[in-house]
């Protein structure tokens, strides 16, 4: 329980928390909490690219085949509209990312959300495993310092108690 190993990554070699020092122990929770921030920080943009994804696949899930020439509300920025007339509801234009646009079909561009939606998840999910990972690592770490602490103020107790006998 008090060694930490990274069986996936073969560069990585297992350490015995107990021979670390303090100091070093302290070093390595600092790293591991800027690390699980850093995972925390990548998890909430990867959830908000899902909801734009899904967002965008639930838009175009409500098209239907009728709706040429059908006047719609077009939004320029989040509560800023103009009006707009759907000329070919099977084509649409989707944004693919950087800037990057491409017209696609109806379903084509359904299946290019869902795809990204996936991918998101599945990234999402990676990132969670090695949060947990990091937080276990952490927690044993946490353990051992508290070990620690406790030999040195036993330690010091029976210094102060030597030294007053």
């Amino acid at each position: 329980m008090s060694a930490i190993s990274a069986s996936e990554k073969p560069h990585m070699q297992q350490v015995d928390l107990n021979t670390l020092n303090l100091q070093q122990l302290t070093q390595l929770k600092n790293q591991l909490d800027q690390e699980l921030t850093v995972f925390q920080e990548s998890l909430q943009t990867l959830k908000m690219a899902r909801v734009k994804y899904s967002g965008s696949k639930e838009a175009l899930e409500q098209f239907k085949p009728d709706w040429n020439e059908k006047q719609i509300l077009v939004p320029l920025t989040g509560s800023m509209y103009v009006p707009g007339t759907i000329k070919d509801a099977d084509n649409v234009i989707i944004d693919i990312g950087t800037g990057y646009y491409v017209e696609n079909d109806l379903e084509s561009a359904k299946n290019f959300f869902k795809r990204r939606v996936d991918f998101v998840q599945e990234q999402m999910e990676k990132i969670e495993v090695l949060g947990m990972e990091k937080s276990k690592i952490r927690d044993a770490i946490r353990e051992v310092m508290e070990i620690k602490l406790l030999q040195f103020e036993k330690e010091l107790q029976k210094k102060r108690e030597g030294a007053t006998n």
